[in-house]
């Protein structure tokens, strides 16, 4: 299979490049590199994969439209995984035009190449951030989530409905998958454990939100990517849960959570990086920020039932991953 990911040089893209390499698929990363934060952590994941002759890498910008033809042009593609995406809930106050060109305008270049060029089947990332100002624990793919609170959230969720539109219109399978606060090894610098981790060793203090009041679905990463790659190799069809509300009786597309399924307190994430750690952080306990949310919680049902996978990775397990991979990394 020759898959192509969008944001291989990303905390789940080069993730899911290596698994996919290691299973023999053949793999075309895309990324632009851009530094939302520090450029030389997106190289040192792409060297993980240069290595195998079946990964080639484009530079690219999925905004650019007359790059993203030419690749479709040029290369024929049985699965699309579209990671590519500004992330963040609390940069999207700072700096929306970054989420209307990649989230938006770039989605859009990934739905027509897909449509031109004949993908068997687009997979993309959305966000449980989509379920906005919902309070109904936990989150599933039937709630409605016409209520987001951040121009991220609106982005992911206008992502599922443009890829309904290009199911429905032209048959293409498309399958949106609404990830649970992902962590570890290889992650985010802009995510709270890497900046837990980070301020802990180096004896600052931790802002912590809500005055760590908040529980999340905390969602190790090879969770994940087992996630996506179930998903990929299974493309959506019409027949799909027809009478399902969170699928559709006129398109193959489908939307599915993947978590953890378990609710973590904020404190209780903490103590066990402290653990992990062999040391105590220092927190400084604030109000809540704009656009978060005090809990999220997956429901995996759907995911276990058509999919047969739940994931299980534990947060202490995890945490201690994570821990480990930074001091190696960053030899402290």
């Amino acid at each position: 299979m020759h898959v192509m990911i969008t944001g291989a040089a990303g905390f789940i893209g080069a993730s899911l490049a290596l698994r996919l390499l290691d299973r023999g698929d053949k793999v075309t990363g895309i990324d632009n590199l851009n530094d939302y934060y520090d450029v030389s952590l997106k190289e040192a994941r792409l060297a993980r994969l240069t290595p195998s002759k079946q990964f080639s890498f484009l530079k690219a910008d999925i905004s650019d439209q007359k790059e993203m033809r030419k690749l479709f042009a040029e290369n024929h593609f049985d699965a699309v995984v579209n990671l590519a995406a500004q992330a963040g809930v609390r940069y999207s106050i700072e700096n929306p035009a970054a989420y209307i060109d990649a989230n938006l305008v770039g989605f859009g270049h990934i739905l027509e190449g897909c449509r031109h060029s004949g993908v068997g089947h687009l997979v993309y990332a959305s966000s449980s951030s989509v379920y906005g100002s919902n309070t109904e624990l936990p989150f599933s793919e039937k709630h409605n989530v016409d209520h987001p609170i951040s121009l991220y959230a609106a982005s992911k969720k206008a992502n599922e409905l443009m890829a309904h539109a290009y199911a429905h219109l032209y048959g293409m399978p498309a399958t949106g998958l609404r990830f649970f606060t992902v962590y570890g090894p290889w992650g985010r610098p802009d995510m709270a454990l890497f900046k837990f981790t980070r301020g802990i060793l180096n004896d600052e203090l931790i802002p912590v939100f809500n005055r760590g009041e908040m529980v999340r679905d905390f969602t190790y990463v090879d969770d994940i990517v087992e996630g996506v790659v179930r998903v990929i190799d299974r493309p959506a069809t019409v027949s799909d849960g027809v009478n399902e509300p969170d699928r559709s009786a006129s398109a193959p597309w489908r939307i599915f959570n993947i978590g953890n399924s378990h609710r973590v307190p904020l404190m209780d994430y903490i103590q066990a990086l402290e653990k992990a750690l062999g040391k105590q952080a220092t927190l400084d306990l604030l109000p809540m920020q704009d656009g978060d949310v005090p809990a999220t919680e997956a429901d995996v049902t759907a995911l276990e039932s058509d999919l047969g996978y739940r994931p299980r990775v534990k947060v202490e397990e995890g945490v201690q991953h994570f821990v480990d991979w930074y001091r190696s990394y960053y030899r402290q």
